[in-house]
């Protein structure tokens, strides 16, 4: 176990504290909270990587009532999947879903795999996936580590290891185990991760309120904002777009991103990239080379700039919306559909921004 050092809290007094706080104290309301069915539970899981509980909410709910089962989602069709989707950002994990649909709906008849070890295997689920999953749906000892969960760990026990470094995820998810109430591991969960969420906040926590006030290392150090502690710092790599909206009467050119990169399986119009940003001439011109457009076509004037920030990369893109007098054979393998038919495609949050503030001037 980690050594804990200043006013050293035992494991047991730890998971006491936070238990009576759990049945006490703890209002914070999800529609998944005490839930039993794994597949419930595996939704809200991934639907919450990478993702505010305010926004997942609705999500959730759609996705239940249009795949009330996982052998439903299964069934599904993907664009219907990936539709609803839509504005979640992150698509491996909607890829994953499906795929983990299939795998258990073929190799275990629909029933959700009941040992931590065979939820690991899933596809798109983790160590922190797997033990929620396990310990919320079938109440075996595995303690979860998330955020909210190395936060707490770290101010209480005033841990300054990095938590994204190989020693300290070790640490802290031995720290994390021993805590573990082995009787309750599904409650235990929920309380630490609802503790770090509404007491132990990452900015402006409630110490006033908390119950390890007196114990907490991080406090009574005055190191509460410093603490945990990360040593990687994401890089932003920048990309610049310029998509093409083509019209060939009351059609548009459209199309499904296969390659292996980002937004895979999302739809998009002709897009070229380039090195730069604002550089109109070089996009009209690489256009016309890549013989998508006519120099008789009429070119309507670019938009305004539109920005996307992903984890690692952060996307500006501008739109040309050009009609063309004869279908481009270079674009004959694109979806070629109606206007007012976009709406059923799948596109990036920075596609739809500019698609909507179209809608929003016409009205």
């Amino acid at each position: 176990m980690i050594n804990l050092t200043h006013k050293q809290l035992e494991v047991s007094i730890f998971s006491k504290l936070l238990l009576k706080w759990h049945e006490n104290d703890n209002n914070r309301q999800m529609p998944w909270k005490g839930e039993k069915d794994a597949y419930k539970i595996w939704l809200s899981e991934i639907i919450l990587q990478q993702t505010r509980v305010e926004q997942g909410l609705e999500y959730y709910n759609n996705f239940l009532r249009n795949f009330p089962t996982i052998k439903d989602l299964a069934a599904a069709d993907e664009k219907k999947v990936f539709k609803l989707w839509e504005g979640l950002g992150y698509y491996s994990r909607c890829r994953n879903l499906i795929a983990t649909a299939r795998i258990i709906t073929e190799a275990y008849g629909g029933v959700f795999p009941g040992s931590y070890n065979d939820i690991l295997k899933l596809k798109g689920v983790g160590s922190y996936t797997a033990s929620a999953i396990a310990s919320f749906a079938f109440n075996q000892p595995h303690a979860v580590v998330d955020g909210n969960v190395y936060r707490v760990l770290a101010r209480v026990f005033g841990i300054e290891e990095a938590i994204d470094s190989t020693t300290g995820k070790k640490n802290f998810h031995q720290l994390a185990n021993e805590l573990l109430d082995q009787k309750q591991p599904g409650k235990y969960n929920q309380a630490i991760m609802d503790f770090g969420a509404t007491i132990c906040k990452p900015v402006a926590p409630l110490c006033d309120h908390c119950i390890f006030q007196k114990n907490c290392v991080a406090y009574s150090c005055n190191r509460v904002q410093q603490l945990p502690v990360k040593e990687k710092k994401i890089k932003q790599r920048s990309r610049f777009f310029y998509f093409f909206i083509i019209q060939h009467g009351s059609k548009i050119a459209v199309r499904e991103r296969t390659g292996k990169d980002i937004w895979q399986h999302l739809h998009e119009f002709p897009m070229i990239e380039l090195p730069q940003e604002n550089d109109t001439d070089s996009a009209v011109a690489e256009a016309l080379n890549l013989k998508w457009i006519s120099k008789g076509d009429p070119i309507k004037a670019e938009s305004t700039i539109y920005r996307q920030k992903l984890t690692h990369q952060s996307i500006t893109a501008i739109f040309f919306n050009v009609r063309v007098k004869q279908l481009p054979a270079s674009l004959k393998n694109y979806d070629w559909s109606e206007g007012d038919k976009l709406s059923a495609y799948s596109f990036p949050k920075i596609i739809n921004d500019y698609l909507n503030s179209r809608v929003l001037a016409t009205q």
